[in-house]
């Protein structure tokens, strides 16, 4: 099998760091993504995705996340946590399969199907607004939707 310099790379990112990131611009309303590859390989750890951060943001978010899971600590969803983004906490949402093709599509070459588990980093407004919370705009639920399958309960979030 031949594989195209993007992929050796990815490949050697894996290796080396224990995963690699793909960026992906936003467009038009659409916003951009960014998700790890490689790291429930590497650590057993989710997949990990974010929505509508800066690239630069969230390639930091993500090189944190595989960090942190390296280094043995487990995310579960609906927990709060803090220094991923200076100054708020975040959560994780466990993200529905339908969603990998769209937000986690390289993972479903590397583990040749949907043979993976992604979480959604979730992060608040700069006045600390939560998506799914009833004060949130309509503009920030559609930067950062939701990719779960499950009713987030905004009563586990202040």
């Amino acid at each position: 099998m031949t594989i195209d310099p993007g992929e050796a790379k990815a490949l050697a990112d894996i290796e080396r760091y224990g995963g690699h990131i793909i960026h992906v611009a936003g467009e038009g309303e659409l916003s951009p993504f960014s998700y790890s590859v490689g790291i429930f390989r590497s650590s057993r750890n989710p997949e990990v995705v974010v929505i509508g951060l800066k690239q630069n943001l969230a390639h930091f978010v993500l090189n944190e996340y595989n960090r942190r899971s390296k280094a043995g600590e487990i995310f579960v969803p609906g927990t709060l946590y803090a220094e991923f983004i200076e100054g708020f906490e975040v959560t994780f949402e466990k993200v529905e399969p339908r969603f990998y093709a769209e937000y986690s599509g390289w993972n479903l070459w590397h583990y040749d199907g949907p043979n993976f588990e992604v979480l959604q980093l979730v992060y608040p407004t700069t006045g600390g607004v939560w998506p799914w919370q009833s004060s949130a705009t309509d503009w920030f639920r559609s930067w950062q939707p939701i990719l779960t399958s499950v009713p987030v309960s905004p009563a586990k979030y202040p």
